[in-house]
């Protein structure tokens, strides 16, 4: 039996105490010190859930490119540098950059991951070929090849996904969108978007299209972000994502209207997928939030918004959790065995 000591994050806060765990299961939970000397002291909290990412374009942090400042020039479909960069990409180079993107997240401690992927069912199996063998779960959001609703096409990708992640609502045509999300939801399959990035948009066209989540909303509203949270719906930051593009989330207002917030790293080509250090990132840069209010933005609430099914800790448990130092929240202890 081995142990470790601290706070632990629990869905009511920390509580002093220590897990035992033996084998590939966590089968003590005590509020008590442990009888034997512990191999890691700190905040013990749940593995973490990136809920954000964009690992199809990691190849790009291995060229020497200086990347535009502008979301649009970058980013935005279907001519943005980054799809551009896809298309002349070998389907090999795609996926090598994204087994190291992979990597970086397992090694990190994250255990779940949702990525928006583009390029159609090709992007799909592209994706699905670089998860072969890692123990990390995805979560992935499919993306049509054309910027249109196309029935076989949906069908063929809700078949292979876990759902529909599009960017924002300025880039489709909106019946587009409304017949894409509508089939998504027959499938019971997630629906979400990038919504109010760079420029505000129709916040109540974007909930009537029903989405499980948003990205961004960095240029949101007061009175957008109160509809967002009548309805309820989460939203993902990518606080040094927006960073590079001299954007800024208004943190305090997010906080004010009280909507559940996740935290994603966004596109692999501008940080490595490290959730961890995105959250370290934003605790230096605002202090809008508590400790346990961050930590939850990477733990309990995607795996809530995100309907994971994952055994946190607890007797008997599958017990995937990590230990970080109290100070500087950095990475001191492991402990991670996925189901799959």
């Amino acid at each position: 039996m081995q142990y470790v000591k601290g706070d632990i994050l629990t869905q009511d806060g920390f509580k002093k105490g220590y897990l035992g765990f033996e084998g590939y299961k966590v089968v003590e939970l005590s509020k008590r010190s442990p009888p034997e000397k512990p191999v890691a002291q700190g905040f013990i909290v749940p593995t973490f859930v990136n809920a954000h990412t964009h690992i199809g374009d990691s190849f790009v942090r291995r060229k020497n490119i200086e990347l535009p400042r502008n979301a649009e020039e970058l980013v935005a479909p279907p001519n943005g540098l980054k799809h551009r960069l896809l298309r002349k990409a070998s389907e090999k180079e795609i996926i090598d950059g994204m087994k190291s993107s992979v990597n970086e997240m397992i090694e990190a401690g994250t255990s779940h991951f949702c990525d928006f992927r583009e390029d159609g069912i090709d992007g799909v199996y592209q994706l699905q070929n670089a998860l072969k063998n890692k123990k990390i779960n995805s979560m992935v959001l499919s993306r049509p090849w054309q910027m249109r609703y196309d029935k076989k096409e949906l069908e063929l990708l809700l078949k292979n996904s876990d759902g529909i992640g599009l960017s924002s609502i300025s880039d489709w045509e909106y019946s587009e969108i409304e017949k894409i999300t509508k089939h998504a939801k027959h499938e019971k399959k997630i629906f979400a978007l990038h919504a109010s990035e760079a420029v505000r948009e129709d916040i109540d066209l974007i909930l009537d299209l029903k989405p499980d989540f948003l990205v961004h909303m960095v240029s949101a509203t007061e009175s957008d972000l109160a509809r967002v949270k009548e309805e309820n719906t989460p939203v993902i930051i990518c606080p040094r994502s927006n960073a590079f593009f001299n954007l800024k989330t208004n943190l305090k207002l997010m906080k004010k209207t009280g909507i559940d917030l996740m935290l994603g790293t966004d596109n692999a080509m501008l940080n490595v997928p490290n959730v961890l250090e995105e959250l370290i990132y934003l605790k230096n840069s605002t202090s809008a939030f508590s400790t346990q209010e961050l930590l939850n933005m990477i733990t309990y609430t995607p795996r809530k918004a995100l309907n994971l099914d994952d055994c946190i800790h607890g007797p008997t448990s599958y017990g995937n959790f990590v230990v970080l130092n109290r100070g500087s929240l950095e990475l001191v202890y492991i402990f991670k065995k996925n189901k799959r």
